[in-house]
Order: structure tokens, then sequence, then C-alpha cells
């Protein structure tokens, strides 16, 4: 597929990033020519210098000929404009991102697509509501769901006393509708088979039936008690959207925000929180205001390295469980190692959401896990599919990729060598990097 991005900030260069490596051709049109020279000599793309929604450009020979255009600078209106000239100029398909939309108003994304705007993303919202679904599962460092939540994804780091480690996972007492998916390890992650083992401080990825997986997660980590009480430093989009979430699952929000008009705007959306104006490394105001009462602090400010600090400070002071988010990826390891719970990119959880659309069709989800050292993705099995109708020991997947879970009609199962894919069946995939473009070929 042909696929062209406008803007190479951190969003269109993970884009680029992935798409390239699943052998897709892609064109990178960006006015800035430091970003542009970045993408260019990093990245097998083709580049352009100028504005996405620029006649000239659009009219190009390769622009014209691309399957899909994704619009993705800084600027809400370029993106909606660059959707727009694309539409016109024949590109068929268009998604932007949209930072100002009302998340899940109807109105507006039907106005979107009736100005030729095919897929709106908010990645604040998204965010958001990632960071929410690892809230409400303490001991998850990442959560992820599929199949409208029949099926879920949770990282859970091994304690060190945990039944489960230095066992052959072939050997370990599961339920049958849950499996070990993945293993993070020293930076690495791992697709198991069943003579390998779990060791202390892993981080494992568990598939499975979400009733099964909350039976069994407190036998790999710690049991932490529910979160009831939640410190927020950083009002921006992502915090202000956190923190109306989480208020209305009934959680105590306290915000920290040192810009003086953030705090005033989010507090007229909030019915109970607390919205403080204040530096987040004021040690005075956060003993004052109970940091390490708190059940967790979320650090959303858009300094990674402030970010680190306050995580580590909360952990000093008492805090539970911290999550940090992070703008620069090559950091994520990092703040994992130095005791950071939870580190979620918004630019990998975007370019997940985008990914999802880019596979059109048979993909309905895809997630970028560990700084998109693998891939989690939610596949329809089409009667035409190379798997429909086979069993599974009968299909020869690359290593490096598996099957971990089964939607049929309504039962959630985990598949084994003599399990049969049906058409309409929905297949939870995890898969590293180099193999996916193979795996995508099978359905």
């Amino acid at each position: 597929m042909r696929v062209v991005i406008v803007g190479a900030g951190k969003v269109g260069y993970s884009l680029a990033q992935c798409l390239v490596e699943e052998n897709h051709n892609v064109i990178v049109i960006e006015e800035d020519e430091t970003r542009r020279n970045i993408i260019q000599n990093s990245l097998d793309v083709m580049t352009i210098h100028g504005n996405g929604a620029s006649p000239r450009i659009l009219m190009d020979s390769d622009v014209r000929s691309a399957d899909l255009m994704i619009a993705v600078t800084d600027s809400d209106e370029v993106n909606m404009v660059a959707c727009m000239a694309a539409k016109q100029a024949g590109i068929a398909r268009t998604i932007a991102r949209i930072r100002d939309i009302e998340p899940n108003s109807r109105e507006e994304i039907e106005f979107h697509r009736s100005l030729g705007i095919d897929l709106t993303i908010n990645p604040e919202y998204v965010t958001a509501l990632e960071i929410s679904r690892i809230l409400m599962i303490p001991s998850a460092l990442e959560v992820e769901d599929f199949a409208d939540g029949k099926v879920r994804l949770l990282e859970l780091k091994i304690r060190s006393e945990s039944p489960m480690v230095n066992t052959p996972l072939a050997d370990l007492e599961l339920p049958n509708n849950v499996l070990i998916a993945g293993i993070l390890r020293r930076n690495k992650i791992i697709i198991p088979n069943g003579r390998d083992i779990l060791l202390p401080h892993d981080n494992v990825f568990l598939v499975g039936d979400p009733k099964s997986l909350e039976m069994i997660q407190d036998e790999f980590a710690d049991v932490l008690d529910p979160v009831k009480q939640v410190m927020i430093i950083g009002a921006g989009r992502i915090g202000r959207n956190v923190a109306v979430i989480l208020e209305k699952a009934g959680i105590a929000v306290k915000v920290i925000d040192k810009d003086q008009e953030r705090c005033q705007e989010l507090a007229r959306f909030l019915k109970h929180g607390g919205v403080y104006w204040g530096e987040g490394t004021d040690l005075d105001l956060l003993i004052e205001e109970g940091v390490g009462d708190a059940d967790a602090v979320v650090c959303l400010t858009d300094d990674d390295k402030l970010n680190l600090l306050l995580a580590l400070l909360a952990k000093e002071m008492g805090t539970k469980k911290t999550i940090v988010r992070v703008g620069r990826t090559e950091y994520i390891p990092l703040m994992e190692k130095v005791g950071v719970d939870s580190v979620l990119s918004p630019r990998l959880i975007t370019a997940g959401f985008i990914l999802a659309h880019v596979r059109r069709g048979n993909y309905v989800s895809v997630s970028l896990l560990e700084g998109a050292k693998a891939q989690a993705m939610e596949v329809i099995v089409r009667p035409s599919s190379k798997v429909a109708g086979k069993k599974l020991k009968d299909v020869s997947f690359p290593e490096n990729s598996l099957v971990g879970a089964v939607v049929h009609q309504k039962d959630v199962y985990v598949p084994n060598g003599n399990s049969i894919l049906y058409p309409d069946d929905r297949a939870i995939v995890f898969a590293l990097p180099d193999t996916v473009s193979t795996v995508e070929k099978f359905f």
C-alpha cells in the first residue's frame, strides 16, 4: 500500500517507521526542513518538502496515486484541510489527528466524514482511556481489551515469590482460557514455548478471558488494593481527560499544575476533585495534599525527565503505583528499570490506532507494546483467509508469533494445534515486528 503521511513529528515518525517495517510504500510531507532531513536520513521513505494541503504537492503523481493519507501535524486545521484536499485530489482514504473534538460525539464524527475525513483520532483522549484502564486493575502495567471486552491482555511484573517462577510453562496450571503470550526480559520480548520458564521480575503478557485473568493475576504479581485516590501532575489535555474519566468512575482526584489558566479551566469540569496551582516538584505542596496517601500518581507534564523525577519522588513518599507519560520512547526501558510502574507513549498509542485502519478490513485493532517491541492484533478471519478451516498445526505461522486467543461466536478459548479457525472468528495475535507482515498474509 502507498501511504502519504503529512507531518514528520513524533507521531508521523513512529507511523512511518512501523509502515516501512511492514513493507508499505511511504511518502512523508513536511514543511520543516530539519524534521524532513531527520526522517529522510533515518528511514527508507520518500520525503517532500512543503505543505500537505498545497495543490502543487497534491498534484504530484506519487502523492495522487496513494491509497491513504494520514495527516498528523500539530495543527487540527492543517490536518483537516489536508484530508479534504486529498479527497478532492483522488486519494481514497484519509485519517486526521484532531485534538479539539468531543470524545464519542457522533455529530462531530459525521461532520468530519461529510468533509472527506474517514477517521479522526484524539491522541490525548485515547491515552487517557489507556491510563484509566491501568488504574482500574492496580497490579497491571498495561491493559488492552479486544473483541468488545471479551478478551484482555495484561502485562504484569512477576514477584520474586510467585509460584509461577522457575517452572516450564507447559507444566503451569493455568485456566483453560488464559495463555502466556509474551515475556519481557532484559528489555527484549520473547514469544515463549512450553519449555520456557518465568524468572523473578520478568514482565509477563497474559491473554484471555477477563474474569479468568482476574482470578489468576495474583499468582503472578503483587496484590494491590483497588485505586480510590489518584494525584495527577499536569492539567494538559491528557490530564484533564484522565481527571474527568476517573471522577465519573467514583475515584477521588487531585490535580496539580503550574499554569493557572489550565487549573481554572479544569476546575470547571470537576464536580468533586481538587485542582491546585503550583509546581509538581514543590515537596511541601505534595506533602500537604497527601501524595503519600494516594494510591497512584500520574505524571503528565510535557517534560519526560521531570515526569521521571516526579514519579520517583512519589514512590519515595509512599505512593503505591506510578504512571508516566513519555514523549521519547527510548526512555521507556530506563524509566521501567528505575522503578516507574507504567510508562505510556501517546504517539505509540496513536500509531497503533491508525495501523489498524491502515490494515483495514480484517484488522479491528492494533496495540504496540513496550515501545513497539511487539504487537497485539485483533484480526477477523475471512472465508478467503489462508487460515480459515485449517488446524493451526497445519498453518506455518512464523516463529515469534502466536494466536493467543480466539472468539468463536460468543465463546473465548485459547487455541492449541488442533484448533480450527472459522470464518468470522476473531483471533488475537501476538507477534514481534519482523514477523507482522508475514502473519498478515495468513489473514
